[in-house]
Order: structure tokens, then C-alpha cells, then sequence
């Protein structure tokens, strides 16, 4: 896959503290921001994976009977 140069401006303590942990954990700065770029793409895929599938399965019309709702609730409440 090819990489691209992204530049970005960040607060001076954001970049102290990015250098000060990347010491600790014997890691550079673009380590660390490529790790935590990855972790919320990540997270964000996952959400927006899991809302498309939902739409998906409400416009199919695949809803839970009143039962099942009440079966799941009563889990959940006692």
C-alpha cells in the first residue's frame, strides 16, 4: 500500500507529552500518532460498519417480535 506525507499542527504540550511517552515506551512521535490514528479508524469503521448493517436489516424489516424485546429486557432488568 502506498504511503502519503500527512502534516498536521498540534498544541507544543501535546507534542512534549507525545515525545515523553513514545521515551518511555522506546517508540518515536509518528509512531505513536500512527497508532492512535489507526485505533480511531478503527473504532469509527466499526461503528459506521455496524450502523450499515442495521439500516440494512431495518429496511429488510427484521425486527425483534414484542416478545423478544420483552425477553431481552426482563435479562437485563433482573
Amino acid at each position: 500500500m502506498e504511503k502519503v506525507n500527512v502534516t498536521v499542527r498540534l498544541e507544543q504540550d501535546t507534542v512534549k507529552f507525545l515525545d515523553d511517552l513514545g521515551k518511555s515506551r522506546d517508540r518515536d512521535r509518528s509512531y505513536l500518532i500512527k497508532e492512535a490514528l489507526n485505533s480511531y479508524i478503527s473504532l469509527h469503521k466499526w461503528q459506521l460498519d455496524e450502523i450499515k448493517k442495521a439500516i440494512a436489516e431495518a429496511d429488510a424489516g427484521d425486527f425483534a417480535t414484542e416478545e423478544e424485546m420483552e425477553a431481552l429486557f426482563k435479562k437485563w432488568t433482573q
